[in-house]
């Protein structure tokens, strides 16, 4: 073959190769093509003509069918309103007063909220303090629905329904808890303060008394002594002890628990002392000191006492020291009445000078009385069943002075 025809078969195979790839990447092209199109390919499925239904692939198509959803699910909430956290009410009333205590559901005080509060037919009353608590004085007796005012975090499913009264009434107040604070918070220099006026002379005893039929010793304490070694304490001849369980403050009028109380307490408890309580008060009216006496049932809680349950009343150049002898002697009834409601014993320690110029003392006569006299014998004209003869007594387990006390209680 020559030259010029072997040139010439090299060109047509080249063509005929060159054709054949293009056809090839013409039919890939249509292959790989997207299908816009709305209906499948329906190509190779055998359908009757008469029964052939179109079929759609739009994934929201069921929106457009009125009966895809059943009419009695419940509508969804606004995503706003899922977010609020459910809150408590808690409602009480001692005489012409409301109080409310928001919790949470864990029974936690909710505090930082500026809370509003709705009194049926009375008003609205804010939180202003964002303490989660609210007092509105100067209620007119009836019943009252109680409720949250719409909040945008929090929200409360039940309303409370309250009766205030025209008199006080001396029920415990459960939700008092919330309103007791530590010593760890004040300023107890300023708000366990007192001023000394227990009369003394030269006759006055700081040894033990002599044990004798139908009479008891034993001290009083408080946060003052400290820690006590009640074993010793127990050892050295102490057969009861009257602890200190709270205070209100002198200046604030804060409800104060004594930082103590509660070793003081399972101390002597466990050593095998007889137990009894005192609260040192600063009301100044009945409302309060069914606050005081609600806060020592409060701490207590189910523990029983073998001693009574005590109003400790004196000077102290504090927010109470100002009473008149009527108020004062209404503020240790209403603490003992509520005591003696919740089933246990009550009474008032006070000096003998206290008992006859700042109470009247013949309207405290159901209750028992607690003297002080610092001397070898009391000159109190009236019944009493414990006496406090020294401030400066001496005993084992304790540093430093503590009072001793006598009991001629049954």
């Amino acid at each position: 073959m020559n030259k010029k025809l072997l040139l010439i078969s090299i060109t047509a195979s080249s063509l005929c190769l060159l054709l054949v790839l293009v056809v090839v990447l013409l039919v890939n092209k249509d292959a790989t093509k997207p299908n816009v199109s709305n209906k499948p390919d329906t190509s190779n499925v055998s359908v009757s003509s008469s029964n052939r239904e179109e079929v759609y692939t739009d994934s929201k198509s069921f929106l457009n069918d009125e009966t895809f959803l059943d009419e009695e699910q419940p509508a969804l909430k606004p995503k706003d309103e899922q977010k609020k956290k459910e809150v408590k009410l808690l409602v009480s009333s001692v005489s012409k007063d409301i109080r409310v205590t928001v919790t949470d559901k864990y029974g936690n005080k909710v505090k930082g909220v500026p809370f509003y509060i709705e009194v049926e037919d009375v008003g609205e009353y804010k939180d202003l303090d964002k303490d989660g608590y609210i007092y509105i004085a100067g209620i007119k007796p009836g019943t009252y629905e109680v409720s949250l005012a719409d909040n945008d975090n929090y929200s409360c499913k039940d309303s409370v329904d309250i009766e205030v009264f025209e008199t006080v009434q001396y029920e415990p107040l459960e939700d008092i808890r919330y309103s007791i604070v530590q010593e760890k918070d004040i300023n107890v220099e300023e708000e366990d303060s007192r001023v000394d006026e227990v009369y003394k002379d030269d006759t006055e005893n700081t040894s033990f008394a002599e044990n004798s039929d139908g009479v008891e010793v034993g001290i009083d304490v408080s946060a003052w002594q400290k820690e006590i070694d009640w074993e010793k304490v127990k050892a050295s001849g102490v057969e009861f002890v009257i602890i200190r369980c709270g205070y209100r403050g002198a200046k604030t009028g804060a409800l104060v628990e004594d930082s103590y109380f509660y070793k003081n307490l399972m101390g002597a408890k466990e050593a095998g002392v007889k137990v009894g309580v005192y609260f040192f008060t600063q009301a100044i009216t009945e409302t309060e000191a069914v606050e005081e006496a609600s806060m020592v049932l409060a701490l207590l809680g189910d523990t029983e006492t073998e001693y009574p349950i005590f109003i400790d009343t004196e000077n102290t150049n504090g927010r109470a020291d100002s009473l008149d002898k009527g108020t004062r002697t209404e503020v240790c009834d209403a603490f003992c009445k509520t005591i003696e409601k919740s089933g246990r014993k009550a009474g008032i320690y006070a000096s003998r000078n206290w008992f006859n110029t700042k109470l009247n003392d013949d309207k405290l006569s159901d209750h028992l009385r607690w003297v002080a006299e610092y001397a070898s014998t009391t000159a109190y004209a009236r019944r009493y069943e414990m006496w406090q003869y020294t401030s400066s007594g001496k005993v084992d387990g304790i540093n430093g002075r503590v009072d001793l006390d006598i009991s001629y209680l049954k």
